[in-house]
């Protein structure tokens, strides 16, 4: 917030509404607000979160955080503003203030994204990380994903007239999203993902998995075919044959990259395209032990998004759903939503279940669903068992779980590829976050997997895909708008698909590991997982369960590699590459 010199008129910033408020405090009501999007009546994603006033009170500076911008209004006579246009800005600005002539701006995620050839390093402290130089030792800061981007401050000088034109034209170059994307997308005639909003599509069926806190690297760096490290495998093709072979089998995604940091953020993602404003700023404060709870998941309402979640655009546009699993707490839903949506019989975040058990589970109410022809169009479903225990005593062995996780990806692809529906089905598979593992390109790097009988066979796929990407392919095929700017903007994954259904139903391959395996050792990483939190998602700090699982895998003398972060865009006309 920001008020005039005489208190008469105060600014506010509504980061969740797009929307600047002005409040004429003598007669107490909003006499205007002010719209800080880059086109009007923009869906959520600009995200104002501070202003200023110039000295002279006549010019208003809006922080965007989402667009990289300032907005800038004459607010000369308040009630009757005007847009004077935009400023770029560095990565999600926080707090914009004048000093004289000058406006600085604090970006709160600095410039770009990087990579940490510093990451975290078993044999030194939680603290620094020493590394070799020119045969001397230096001591370097953990890079450590939470607190790896370093916030910046940028000072403008204040533009005329015609820089600000400049800095506008710059600023709409710069953003993915523009208005035309809310309707139209890029994209194939006949393809069964739709070009346009409304369009009919042949799928009628969407089942979208979330499972838990992978890298590319961790699970499909083996794969010849795409663009992996081996030497960062942990849960290679014996331990996910069936993750490799929908990967060979339908297409190889090797560009594709979660939009969340970690889970408090990535269900949010993964569910609805955006992290709100207070979701951003708080999940440092909770995950770092100084403050606060978890907030995602829809746990607490206050950090969800203004328009809800996909079951949300789904209920606004008479879409039928259903969920098992995700956002749903032990005492039931934790968004109204999902009132009577839900599997009450299917099992929540207990990481002693196992996944293949959650299968049948779902499996049951499939089928009584499918048989009295009440099946959901939109199905999201929660595999867990992927996060692992880590090294905890006589707990399955992260080997376990994940081939576990692994199986029961399996056994559900197949059982759906052997059902009467086969044909009208898109299997979307993706991981909330990916956990700070390491991966060679981007920690953002992850898997994710589609199957369906529209999906090509044996596709390698190149393309920039995000968490958005999916959000974008499931809203065209069941023929709802965008909820937010980030999936607006968001490729579909039209190039995975066929005109013609004609994929051959999948066969689940075999687990190749003792599902009954425990961690017998008692060591100083066994100790260590002792004390982890697994009654949820990210109780544990990443880094250092990253550590662990590291050692469980590769070996306890084994160092673990640094995540990397890659600085990269996507062009404007990705071509196909084949």
């Amino acid at each position: 917030m920001c008020i005039t010199g005489d208190s008469r008129y105060l600014f506010v910033a509504n980061a969740n509404d797009n929307t600047v408020s002005i409040i004429d405090t003598r007669k107490m009501k909003v006499i205007e607000k002010l719209n800080s999007a880059l086109y009007p009546d923009s869906p959520t994603g600009s995200t104002p979160n501070s202003v200023a006033l110039s000295k002279d009170e006549k010019t208003l500076y809006i922080a965007n955080a989402d667009n990289n911008c300032l907005a800038v209004f004459d607010v000369t006579t308040p009630g009757s503003c005007r847009s004077k246009g935009f400023i770029p800005t560095g990565w999600y600005p926080t707090c914009v203030r004048i000093a004289g002539d000058k406006i600085l701006v604090a970006n709160g995620k600095g410039l770009s994204s990087m990579a940490n050839p510093y990451g975290p390093n078993p044999y030194h402290s939680d603290e620094d990380v020493v590394y070799q130089e020119g045969g001397q030792s230096r001591k370097m800061k953990v890079q450590y994903i939470g607190g790896l981007f370093k916030g910046t401050l940028s000072i403008i000088e204040n533009p005329d007239i015609k820089k600000m034109a400049s800095y506008s034209e710059s600023v709409l170059r710069n953003s993915p999203y523009s208005k035309k994307n809310e309707i139209t997308t890029e994209g194939a005639s006949g393809n069964p993902v739709p070009m346009r909003v409304g369009d009919l599509s042949p799928i009628k069926h969407i089942f979208y998995v979330i499972k838990e806190n992978r890298t590319y690297d961790q699970v499909l760096g083996d794969m010849p075919e795409g663009n992996g490290d081996p030497g960062l495998v942990l849960f290679g093709e014996k331990i996910t044959p069936n993750q490799h072979a929908l990967a060979r089998e339908f297409v190889l995604l090797d560009n594709f990259y979660v939009n969340g940091e970690v889970s408090a953020d990535g269900h949010s993602w993964t569910m609805g395209a955006y992290a709100t404003d207070y979701l951003e700023k708080n999940w440092p404060t909770s995950y770092g032990g100084r403050g606060g709870e978890y907030p995602g998941e829809g746990q607490r309402k206050i950090a969800n998004n203004k328009n809800g979640f996909l079951w949300d655009n789904c209920q606004r546009n008479g879409v039928s759903y259903r969920t098992y699993g995700e956002f749903i707490g032990g005492d039931g839903p934790n968004i109204p939503v999902l009132k009577d949506h839900y599997c009450k019989d299917y099992s929540l975040w207990v990481p002693s279940i196992r996944d293949t058990v959650r299968f049948t589970q779902w499996r049951r109410d499939f089928d009584s669903l499918l048989a009295a022809g009440a099946l959901p169009q939109l199905n999201t479903v929660r595999f867990i068992n992927d996060h692992t225990e880590g090294l905890s005593l006589n707990r399955p062995t992260p080997f376990v779980h994940v081939a576990d996780n692994d199986l029961a990806v399996g056994m559900f692809v197949d059982y759906l590829s052997h059902s009467p529906i086969w044909n009208q089905s898109l299997i979307l598979i993706v991981e909330d976050d990916a956990q700070n593992g390491p991966d060679h390109v981007d920690a953002h790097r992850s898997t994710a997997y589609i199957a369906g009988g529209y999906v090509k066979k044996g596709f390698v796929d190149h393309t920039s895909y995000t968490t958005s990407s999916l959000l974008r392919t499931i809203e065209l095929i069941l023929g709802l708008p965008p909820m937010t700017q980030y999936d607006a903007a968001a490729v579909p994954l039209w190039r995975c698909m066929n005109n013609t259904p004609d994929h051959p139903a999948f066969e689940a391959k075999p687990c190749q590991v003792d599902l009954d395996e425990k961690n017998t050792a008692e060591n100083i990483w066994q100790q260590k997982s002792e004390k982890f939190d697994f009654t949820m998602e990210d109780n544990v700090n990443d880094a250092d369960f990253n550590e662990v699982i590291w050692k469980a895998v590769k070996g306890i003398d084994s160092p673990c590699p640094p995540a990397v972060r890659a600085a990269f865009f996507i062009p404007d006309n990705e071509e196909d590459k084949d």
